[in-house]
């Protein structure tokens, strides 16, 4: 295969970028991987090794959504945000931290919520849940909290209405570590509830 030029190269990173982007949104893939996959295979491009990266394709995310989704998306963002809110004031104790597309802005239709909890021992928050009587999922989260190291950790989820909640649970010295982001690999942009609060009001103006 002759080798493409400088500028065709980067002509199929932003088709591949653009296609991924759209595979996660419409078809709430969550996973930026199989998004590249399902994108070069889409494109007939399975071959190439010239993939985008995560952060291109959370760039055309949000340019996605604010060209076929300059209403809606918005206005899902504040129900998810909202919703959000609601959900770090009940799990107070643990310190809940908001990260991930709701407090990026780029959520979608099909995007949880995602909290970071604290608790050194991860029990009580199904003994939380429980007494509450709140149904739950039992899962495990990897994360990356160093370059070449990943760690599991539990990971619950709950369902309010129509919303997903996956909360992981760090020990409570995890607060002073952000896990790498997988969009950038920087640590993950954490807010806490009155941080979530200020960006609603933002919104409201």
């Amino acid at each position: 295969m002759p080798k493409q030029s400088p500028r065709r190269e980067a002509q199929v990173r932003q088709q591949l970028a653009q296609e991924a982007a759209r595979f996660m949104i419409e078809g709430g893939i969550r996973d930026f991987a199989m998004a590249k996959r399902k994108a070069a295979e889409r494109l007939g491009l399975s071959q190439t090794r010239n993939l985008p990266t995560n952060r291109e394709i959370e760039q055309a995310r949000a340019e996605y959504l604010s060209i076929f989704q300059p209403e809606s998306q918005p206005q899902r963002l504040r129900e998810l945000r909202e919703a959000a809110v609601g959900a770090m004031k009940m799990l107070g104790t643990f310190s809940p931290r908001l990260v991930g597309p709701v407090l990026a802005g780029t959520a979608d239709d099909h995007s949880p919520i995602y909290l970071h909890l604290f608790s050194d021992t991860p029990e009580q928050v199904d003994f939380f849940l429980g007494d509450r009587g709140i149904p739950f999922e039992h899962d495990e989260r990897r994360v990356r909290l160093e370059p070449e190291k990943q760690e599991t950790f539990p990971m619950y989820r709950i369902l309010a209405d129509d919303i997903v909640v996956e909360m992981t649970v760090f020990p409570v010295k995890g607060q002073r570590q952000a896990p790498l982001s997988p969009v950038d690999g920087r640590p993950m942009r954490r807010a806490n509830r009155h941080e979530v609060e200020a960006l609603l009001q933002e919104e409201r103006g």
